[in-house]
């Protein structure tokens, strides 16, 4: 996967992320949408992630995953 750096996270707009508000779980890509994915579920299972916020992530990331952005 692509490494985000710092710098570049900062200049990302709010919706390359899933979740928002907290600039949390990057979908700028299918690389990052597919890893989103993975880690949203990962922090559900641990629970640490509500089912509603998995489930928000997991519909934006299919967006970016279903449209081919690269």
């Amino acid at each position: 996967m692509a490494v985000l750096t710092t710098a570049q996270r900062k200049k990302l707009p709010k919706s390359a992320f899933a979740l928002p508000s907290k600039n949390g779980y990057p979908i700028n890509d299918r690389k990052h949408a597919a890893n989103a994915k993975a880690r949203a579920t990962q922090m559900h299972k641990k629970g640490k992630l509500s089912r509603s916020a998995m489930q928000r992530i997991h519909a934006k990331a299919n967006k970016v995953l279903k449209s081919g952005e690269k």
